[in-house]
């Protein structure tokens, strides 16, 4: 693309891989700054348009070069050289991965657009957190989304991500006094420097709204240095503003492939999800490697990353509510934890939601697990996109048994013991490094849930010729006999763990 020559995008070394919206959909080549996770480039498949192949530089220029073309014929770029200067603020926010627009902006799709901005990577070589690239970040944000909105819209919805990810980065645990503060001063900082932003564009085009006459005050200081004076200096700004251009501009959202693409691990003010992460290595299998909040968090990752009370999720809303335009978005509050502070700190055990992906005999499986706040498992789900609509159908049908049995009490290791050696599509394992061939997707499933649930190391690997399904040279005729389940050759595997 010819936008691409002479900007910042020339000198960005990419690398290429196939990767999906979500497991079931079609992967698609994608083109992705070198250092970045393979994450980033799922998040790419699911924003750029269209099905084909995508590079970041392409997909982002082309929104980018929109926006230019909207905003000068709006009259709402100054020139060649506003536009210039956006488009440049825009990339290098994107490459820096410290704000992007949502995916309605990237895909020129109809509605409201947003614009969020990822707090850990505005973490500075000193150990602070930087205030003025931040402020010039908001004022960006705004300019982006005034022109999305034809300069008519009355409100904007800029927020911001991974609060939990920049805590992790100061050793700050979630529940604690001084984490609240600093989250006050963050959404301060947000909506002082978008509406002094706002501000400006009503000096220019007129004013619609007025400048609120009580201002919420944040902090008077944090345990990040220059933050809560960056925050006053900034409501003092929008507060000198003669009047606003917007009525509201700051609304947080649920996190989507933005978030991701730009590494933020949570969203809004969310509590960590975990203190680790499944990922491809460069083997191609998955395990389980430190979250970039964990990395930040060093050796207090296991207690800094752990669990939060409802009390302390309700506590960071009522720190950050004054300075919002909108409330955030619901935080389900985890089941059965006590509303007292955790009283030492907490062993990293499995993330809340868990994902593995393998390719069992050729076919491609994912399967999900989802844990309560102690580390049990509670729910577990399939995703096979290559297979018939009538076998998907099926394995959801159980997965949601196997839930619902959970649920109600049944032990897991009553699970492993029906469906560990279970016959099917068996044959090689690709991705997971304890468990290289298995009889069938359910033999896979069942005997991980059982390695990593119930320490169970004493499930074999089938050999060869007990994963090869016998030739039906003539089908049956109805009335089935139904097999033995499990068969006798399986049984021996299947003793009780000592």
């Amino acid at each position: 693309m010819a936008g691409i020559v002479g900007t910042i995008w020339a000198g960005v070394a990419l690398r290429r891989l196939k990767a999906g919206a979500d497991p079931d959909a079609p992967p698609r080549a994608v083109a992705i700054p070198a250092p970045w996770e393979d994450e980033a480039g799922e998040a790419l498949a699911a924003l750029a348009p269209g099905g084909g192949p995508a590079t970041l530089p392409s997909v982002a220029e082309a929104w980018i070069q929109r926006l230019m073309l909207r905003g000068r014929r709006l009259g709402l770029l100054d020139g060649a050289d506003a536009a210039e200067s956006l488009a440049a603020g825009l990339r290098a926010l994107i490459l820096a991965r410290r704000g992007a627009p949502g995916a309605e902006i990237w895909r020129d799709a109809r509605g409201e657009g947003r614009f969020v901005l990822n707090l850990p990577a505005f973490l500075d070589g000193a150990g602070g957190f930087d205030a003025p690239a931040y402020r010039a970040a908001c004022a960006l944000a705004v300019q982006t989304l005034d022109i999305w909105g034809h300069g008519k819209a009355e409100s904007l919805r800029l927020g911001f991500a991974d609060l939990a990810g920049l805590l992790a980065g100061f050793g700050l645990p979630y529940d604690s006094h001084e984490a609240c503060d600093v989250a006050a001063a963050i959404a301060g900082l947000t909506r002082g420097a978008a509406e002094a932003e706002s501000g400006r564009l009503a000096t220019r085009f007129g004013a619609r709204h007025a400048v609120a006459l009580i201002c919420p005050t944040p902090p008077e200081e944090t345990a990040i240095p220059g933050l809560a004076k960056a925050a006053r200096a900034a409501l003092a700004a929008a507060a000198s503003s003669p009047g606003l251009r917007h009525r509201g501009c700051i609304a947080l959202a649920p996190a989507d492939a933005v978030e991701a693409l730009l590494g933020a691990e949570s969203a809004g003010i969310a509590p960590a999800p975990a203190a680790s992460r499944p990922a491809r290595g460069e083997d191609g299998r998955i395990t389980q490697v430190p979250t970039r909040a964990a990395e930040r968090a060093g050796g207090d990752a296991a207690w800094l990353l752990a669990p939060v009370t409802p009390q302390a999720r309700r506590a960071m809303e009522a720190a950050v509510m004054p300075f919002l335009d909108a409330p955030p978005p619901a935080m389900p509050a985890p089941a059965d934890l006590p509303e007292a502070r955790r009283a030492a700190p907490r062993p990293i055990h499995a993330p809340i939601s868990r994902c593995w992906r393998v390719s069992i005999a050729g076919s491609r499986v994912a399967l999900r697990a989802v844990e309560d706040d102690r580390g049990h498992l509670r729910e577990v789900s399939f995703s096979l996109p290559r297979e018939a609509a009538m076998t998907r159908a099926l394995m959801e049908a159980l997965a949601q048994a196997v839930s619902l049995g959970l649920a109600q009490g049944v032990p897991l290791a009553s699970f492993v013991n029906a469906y560990a050696y279970a016959p099917g599509h068996g044959g090689a394992v690709e991705g997971d490094a304890g468990i290289r061939r298995a009889t069938s997707v359910l033999d896979w499933a069942f005997r991980r849930l059982a390695r990593d649930y119930l320490g169970r190391e004493d499930l074999p690997d089938p050999v060869e010729e007990e994963t090869l399904q016998p030739r039906a040279a003539v089908l049956p005729l109805l009335p089935l006999e139904l097999p033995a389940h499990p068969s006798p050759r399986m049984r021996r595997h299947l003793r009780p763990a000592a």
